[in-house]
């Protein structure tokens, strides 16, 4: 458990508004939260969640999190209705926000599902809502051909439920860092943690997730 964050909680947080997890144990989005509550600090108050499918990631962080205000955005409505956290659409390249509206940034698995093309303007446009702020980047590390087969597997099994979108392309902690340098930034953190066990974790090892803090590499 990460101060409060553990599954328990976000049990309560993510059933509230997707029927879903009134069944299935949200085993994987918690490990996914604690990771990141364990990240974070008091400098992230305002938050925006790039990318946030349903909301209820983004939901979860404003409930548990020590934070005052937190914005979804994506580019298709699949918001659940019932979310207390401000959400919106947006066109995947300009983010509707002022130049410093936002303290961090926060990706969970979307950047692969981005177009190579369109990643570093959209890091960049990231940038530009909050050019003081961390970015928080959970997401997958592809170190071989059967890591991609794996992660194409995990995407289809966590995504088709929620209407996700499965086309991507992963990277590998080479291809990270070099995305994070031409968008202005350094990976400063890399942390791995324990999202599957026994023979699901043989099949699909934890050595493919992973979370990463990027700070800023001029600053503002």
């Amino acid at each position: 458990m990460t101060d409060g964050v553990d599954l328990q909680t976000v049990s309560t947080v993510l059933r509230a508004h997707l029927a879903l997890y009134r069944w299935r144990t949200p085993i994987y989005q918690a490990t996914m939260l604690q990771a990141l509550r364990a990240a974070w600090s008091d400098k992230e108050r305002r938050v925006l969640d790039v990318g946030g499918g349903t909301g209820v990631i983004a939901q979860a962080i404003s409930d548990l999190f020590p934070v005052d205000h937190v914005v979804s955005v994506d580019v298709e409505d699949r918001f659940a209705p019932t979310l207390t956290v401000e959400h919106r659409t947006y066109d995947g390249r300009r983010l509707p926000f002022e130049d410093g509206a936002f303290d961090c940034i926060v990706f969970n698995n979307v950047i692969h599902h981005v177009l190579p093309d369109d990643r570093v303007p959209l890091l960049r446009e990231c940038r530009r809502v909050a050019p003081r702020g961390a970015m928080f980047i959970k997401d997958h590390l592809a170190v071989s051909r059967l890591d991609h087969w794996r992660l194409t597997a995990l995407d289809a099994i966590g995504n088709v439920p929620f209407h996700g979108m499965v086309k991507a392309e992963y990277l590998s902690p080479s291809q990270w860092a070099v995305l994070a340098a031409d968008a202005g930034y350094a990976v400063t953190s890399r942390t791995s943690s324990i999202y599957r066990r026994g023979p699901f974790a043989a099949i699909f090892p934890n050595t493919l997730e992973v979370l990463m803090r990027w700070d800023s590499l001029t600053g503002p």
